[in-house]
């Protein structure tokens, strides 16, 4: 089991795009109010005084869409500040990226995952759940990877969720985005979190066979930039990027996961796909419990954290998760 050093941060429960994989067609959530949110400086809080002293180093800021979080420039700022800080990303859906990407990188940040499920505007609009008629937001996506690329992120990674029927066809010309550039193509199999409907009428594909369909395309050789996560990591021979493959449904990687996630609202989850064991931390907080409490309370749930990690594919999943994975925070 490895050390539990890296946590994920969820800004938001808020998205503008309503993706397949993430939310349930037709299904009318309930946002949080804006007070119910963990402050900016309850975040920097528990970051500075439960999770780093616990051994924590490495944070990525997620949602929701966190570039909606008023006040994320400022936060990057401050935790980027931090000397125990070594390591700070951001997960975005990258559309309102373009004009963001340059003041990020100037509070500090160097790391970026922007989801890109798909190089056919319309093929993309159906999947973020952009209805007929609209303004393809495929664009402005677009722009924003090029924003950061410009800027300097690196890496720069773009995330792909591949859905039967859907965008599978599209594996080669999403990896061959790696030849001619720095850029970290990452495949990531569908799961039964969001849209269970989905899932349950579409399935997934394994991460076998796409890297069978690149390996027969052009070849493969392990990657010279390995990721610090769950994702394995491939090059095309001569390409400047990496293709990986984060293989959570097929390929069981609970004994490496490394992370724990802290919801929006200030519930601590130490697995995506198991609901067991979360704390309120924002209540535990807002109520004055001591620092040293809260790290005590953290300390254990860590202890416990691999008897919860869920390791369960062959038995399915029942699809009662209480939170859409926006809400989680991915």
């Amino acid at each position: 089991m490895n050390a539990v050093d890296y946590l994920r941060i969820s800004l938001i429960d808020r998205c503008n795009f309503r993706c397949q994989y993430c939310v349930p067609e037709g299904d009318d959530l309930t946002y949080l109010l804006q007070q119910d949110w963990l402050s900016l400086d309850e975040i920097t809080t528990l970051v500075q005084g439960i999770f780093i002293p616990l051994g924590f180093r490495r944070f990525r800021l997620t949602g929701g869409e966190p570039l909606l979080r008023p006040g994320l420039v400022e936060l990057v700022a401050q935790l980027t500040a931090l000397q125990d800080v070594e390591d700070l990303a951001l997960t975005t859906n990258g559309f309102y990226l373009e004009n963001l990407a340059e003041p990020l990188y100037q509070a500090g940040l160097r790391r970026i995952n922007i989801s890109l499920d798909s190089l056919q505007p319309e093929v993309f609009d159906q999947m973020i759940g952009n209805g007929r008629g609209g303004r393809s937001r495929w664009p402005a996506v677009w722009n924003g990877i090029q924003a950061a690329h410009q800027v300097g992120f690196d890496p720069l990674k773009l995330n792909v969720v591949i859905i039967p029927g859907v965008n599978d066809g599209e594996v080669l010309p999403l990896a061959e985005l790696t030849l001619q550039r720095r850029w970290h193509v990452r495949f990531i199999e569908f799961m039964p979190i969001g849209n269970d409907q989905l899932f349950g009428d579409r399935g997934w594909i394994t991460s076998a066979h796409l890297r069978q369909q690149i390996q027969e395309r052009w070849g493969l050789t392990s990657g010279q930039v390995q990721g610090a996560g769950p994702a394995d990591v491939f090059q095309i021979p001569g390409a400047l990027g990496t293709v990986g493959f984060i293989s959570q449904m097929s390929e069981c990687f609970c004994d490496r996961c490394n992370r724990m996630r802290l919801s929006a609202d200030g519930w601590l989850r130490p697995c995506l796909l198991n609901e067991t064991g979360q704390l309120d931390l924002k209540t535990a907080l807002r109520q004055g419990m001591p620092l040293g409490e809260i790290q005590a309370q953290v300390q254990a749930l860590l202890t416990l954290k691999p008897d919860i990690n869920f390791k369960a594919q062959d038995r399915g999943t029942p699809g009662t998760y209480g939170r859409t994975m926006s809400q989680i925070g991915g």
